[in-house]
């Protein structure tokens, strides 16, 4: 079998796998966040902190229980890693510096998993597990919550509420994630994933030193890195590594985690809003940009020039063998066009075009599908704007399930799509105009410049991937992407709180004759150019600039 057509079968058992489980999984969650009843341990959770769960919030209520969630998180975070040294399970390694521990907790809590340390040289047992694998869990969850709220922002009338984030965050969590990740987490032990405490070991010597690893509760933080749309690796390799991502099938099952939830809360959204074709509407422009990006991967790695590169099937460098061109190719664009940021192989290797491809991905706004739950709320941002075009194509004030799209809804629509690309090329050229940052480039010319904004990229849009080649464990780029995850993940949900409560307030437009049908496939193509149009074309110069020059050039 060649490996182009091992690739193209790995696709198609991908699909059906997800539209196997698209419909029941898609309504079960929106019995989940619908639900007026509380499960016991539910019930103790609420009582701990003090929690209403029956009490309906009004968007600056809601934001406020986000933003308060995140900073008690990133504070117990920053101290369990200034604490390490101390702690029991340490496994001997030293607290970690303070620009480091800040990063890092802005990067799990951010659902970014950003790593500018080697996993396994760095954390212990405790910081992995009670840490950041925590993190894992609940910040999938406030990003799920979030995108329940603007859901029943358009199914809820002449009311500023929007449901309670407390409720919304433990239900995302103990009846979504933790039982699929249980699952998921002992698939991948039986599959060879490794999951103990064990201590550091030797295990051989290798040009006048030793090798040296550690073990690690890996299947289970694995599995919800994975199904979270985190990213974060236990070791430096990410998914790489064989006690991660052990065989080809547990590669291709780790990419079905990544898109499960994304594709599968369409669904939700139309059962929720009480019209599952507009949830498939948006399901096709999703799918259509992700299957298009995974050919062009499939093909620019496939196809690049180059006596070598042929005679290995492709462009092998940076890939495992195990997994080959195709599946590091679909896992490459499933990662990038989610909020993921695992890795099973270096971007940085691929081609200069493959390499402008999975940053693309990222700053369309990891909107196909995206992750769990940002990818929904941002394809709904792309759909009012691509109602307002229209709109204005035909001289008709435009509207949304129901809903009319006026001036506030545009002007906080607009504020969602600029900011992320203003944190990007800002963050950017700050880093290529200052002295000592570029000092951190690996390589000079377009792929160094490609480095730098790709990392920026990554950070703001919270994916977490790195292009590799940079070293970011310095104080400027720990701090500058730090402050780029939080205002990338923090802002744009201010802007989609406030655009939810705007819609809930609303009373129901009456279809006519002239409203505009986005159930069909006229919608859906407009969508798709929306997306491709308005925000792929905001990083075209600097695109140009770095693996665009690189492709074109070889």
């Amino acid at each position: 079998m060649s490996s182009v057509l091992a690739g193209v079968l790995q696709l198609v058992a991908l699909i059906g796998a997800l539209a196997l489980v698209y419909i029941p999984f898609g309504t079960y969650m929106a019995r989940v966040y619908s639900s007026e009843k509380h499960l016991r341990v539910e019930k103790w959770i609420y009582k701990g902190i003090g929690a209403d769960p029956d009490a309906q919030m009004r968007w600056p209520a809601y934001l406020r229980g986000v933003l308060a969630f995140s900073a008690v998180s990133v504070l117990f975070l920053y101290l369990l890693q200034r604490l390490q040294g101390i702690l029991p399970g340490s496994l001997g390694f030293d607290s970690v510096d303070p620009a480091q521990s800040f990063n890092t907790a802005v990067s799990f809590v951010t659902n970014t998993n950003w790593q500018s340390y080697y996993g396994e040289q760095t954390m212990g047992h405790v910081v992995q597990t009670a840490g950041l694998a925590v993190q894992n869990f609940v910040s999938a969850a406030v990003g799920m919550a979030v995108a329940v709220a603007l859901v029943r922002g358009f199914a809820r009338s002449r009311t500023g509420e929007l449901g309670n984030f407390w409720a919304d965050l433990v239900r995302g969590t103990l009846r979504i994630l933790v039982p699929i990740a249980a699952v998921a987490a002992l698939i991948l032990v039986a599959c060879g994933a490794i999951q103990n405490f064990s201590g550091i070991h030797e295990v051989g010597q290798f040009m006048g030193g030793s090798q040296q690893w550690n073990g690690g509760a890996v299947a289970s933080q694995e599995a919800i890195k994975e199904l979270g749309t985190n990213g974060g690796g236990y070791f430096n390799a990410n998914s790489a590594h064989p006690f991660e991502n052990p065989t080809p099938f547990t590669n291709l099952f780790e990419i079905f985690l990544i898109l499960v939830i994304p594709f599968s809360l369409t669904r939700t959204f139309g059962v929720m809003v009480g019209s599952v074709k507009q949830g498939y509407a948006i399901l096709a422009t999703m799918a259509a940009i992700w299957i298009g990006f995974t050919a062009l991967m499939m093909a620019t790695e496939f196809g690049h020039h180059g006596a070598a590169l042929q005679a290995a099937g492709g462009a092998m460098e940076g890939k495992e063998t195990r997994f080959g061109v195709g599946a590091s190719s679909i896992f490459a664009v499933a990662t990038t066009l989610t909020s993921t940021g695992a890795v099973d192989s270096f971007h940085s290797s691929f081609t200069g075009l493959g390499g402008g491809i999975t940053m693309l991905g990222m700053q369309l706004g990891e909107i196909a599908p995206g992750g769990t739950g940002s990818g929904l709320y941002g394809m709904l941002i792309m759909a009012v704007i691509a109602v307002f075009i229209a709109g204005l194509m035909v001289g008709r004030t435009p509207e949304y399930l129901g809903k009319k799209i006026g001036g506030r809804e545009m002007k906080l629509a607009a504020c969602y799509i600029l900011i992320t690309p203003a944190l990007v090329l800002v963050f950017t050229a700050a880093s290529m105009a200052l002295p000592t940052p570029p000092h951190s480039m690996l390589n000079s010319g377009a792929h160094g410049f490609s480095e730098v904004l790709y990392a920026f990229t990554s950070a703001a849009n919270n994916n977490g991937s790195a292009f590799a080649g940079l070293n970011a464990n310095t104080d400027w780029f720990n701090t500058m992407t730090g402050l780029a995850m939080l205002l990338g993940r923090f802002l744009p949900m201010i802007f989609v709180l406030a655009l939810a409560g705007s819609l809930a307030g609303q009373k129901p437009v009456p279809v006519t004759a002239g409203t505009l049908r986005t159930e069909k496939p006229l919608f859906t193509g407009l969508l798709v150019g929306a997306v491709l149009i308005i925000t792929g074309l905001t990083y075209f110069p600097a695109l140009a600039l770095g693996p665009l020059a690189e492709g074109l050039a070889s």
